[in-house]
């Protein structure tokens, strides 16, 4: 098999020496934004995961594979809403036709474009094809790190207040039991019991409702959104390698292990990245279980804080830095990926409701991000 860099250049070289000349004789001139939708639906061949089938009785459906292709239109362009969409390819004849429409009057309505969003979001297409493009990429290559990290995703959705469990006890009081109260074990945390749970278990187990979620932002600021978080693995060159989507309000350490396993499955990769949001001994023995080597920033305990500042002191003075810091800051890739995400495909103005749907418009601007993030290794 090919090296990753000689597949994909073996690509651009058909996109750029066949396939941009094709196109620009059939639909005439290409703008740089034709040219990117050009190469994502190329790349990322999104039709090979849709099953059409004709001769069923009643009505025939619109074409899915054009409305597939326009979806993932939407994202690289990155336009807020279906509605922008529908009137862009209404007087963009190149953009049309790339999609599939020979005339505008083709161009299906608002309300069959949601009912394939929501065909799609059931299947989970977008995730899908993202997969297959990974694993097509990868095979027999070594990723060299994997950052791990979870950004915000704010949605247009009224948060869910969590319901009380049937039967659940109410909290006893802090402090010393009453003489002969018996006091009920502690359950164990998500952590220790995803120790023992297949992947489905764990995804299962996760919550996925929309709710508001904090967190502490880079200066040291309390901000709040309503909404969800999307959890995702960055490998080396800002390429999105898995995603996985959660209430605002999980904590990002009890996606690493149900992540990991995920990883695992798509890439090989050698170091694993993540801050100190999961310094947690169930993550590193996960991760040294799947044979990988865990970076994880320290968090610092009670008590903690003046010797460790002290050690960090002593190493700039000595001009002392060790190899895991300095792999350490390869984590970065993971903040791109969020910002690539938000800025330029579609990940700051989700318009859906649901998690199945908010996962399926942000999975169409994952696969474009992991599209043109990997051709830009060779371009």
């Amino acid at each position: 098999n090919m090296p990753l860099h000689a597949t994909l250049t073996k690509s651009w070289d058909h996109i750029q020496g066949f396939l941009f000349p094709m196109l620009r004789e059939e639909v005439g001139p290409l703008t740089a934004q034709h040219e990117r939708l050009v190469v994502v639906l190329e790349v990322a061949r999104i039709e090979a995961c849709i099953q059409m089938l004709p001769g069923l009785p009643g009505r025939p459906p619109e074409d899915r594979h054009a409305l597939a292709r326009a979806f993932v239109a939407k994202a690289v362009l990155d336009l807020p809403t279906t509605g922008g969409l529908i009137e862009r390819l209404a007087v963009d004849a190149t953009l049309r036709r790339l999609c599939g429409w020979e005339r505008a009057s083709e161009v299906p309505s608002e309300s069959t474009f949601s009912r394939a969003f929501a065909e799609f979001a059931d299947c989970g297409l977008p995730g899908r094809v993202h997969e297959g493009l990974i694993k097509r990429t990868y095979k027999d290559c070594i990723v060299g790190h994997i950052s791990r990290d979870a950004t915000a995703i704010e949605v247009r959705e009224k948060p869910v207040r969590p319901a009380p469990a049937a039967g659940e006890t109410p909290k006893r009081k802090r402090g010393r039991p009453k003489k002969g109260e018996v006091v009920p074990e502690k359950e164990p945390r998500r952590l220790e019991r995803q120790m023992g749970q297949t992947l489905p278990q764990m995804l299962a187990d996760l919550p996925t409702c929309c709710n508001v979620g904090t967190k502490r932002n880079a200066k040291g600021h309390t901000t709040s959104w309503i909404g969800y978080k999307l959890h995702i693995d960055t490998a080396d060159g800002d390429i999105p390698v898995s995603c996985i989507l959660t209430s605002a309000s999980v904590h990002d350490s009890q996606v690493a292990l149900p992540l990991a396993t995920i990883t695992a499955a798509r890439v090989t990769n050698l170091y694993d990245l993540m801050d100190s949001a999961y310094d947690m001994a169930e993550i590193r023995a996960k991760s040294i279980a799947l044979g990988h080597v865990p970076i994880i920033d320290h968090k610092t305990r009670r008590g903690e804080k003046s010797a460790i500042e002290a050690e960090a002191r002593a190493k700039r003075r000595a001009g002392y830095e060790l190899a895991e810091d300095v792999r350490y800051n390869q984590r970065s890739s993971a903040e791109r990926v969020n910002s690539n995400l938000k800025d330029n495909s579609g990940g700051n103005h989700v318009r859906v409701r649901g998690a199945a749907k908010v996962l399926c418009h942000l999975m169409f601007g994952i696969l474009v991000v992991t599209v043109e993030q990997l051709m830009r290794l060779v371009t």
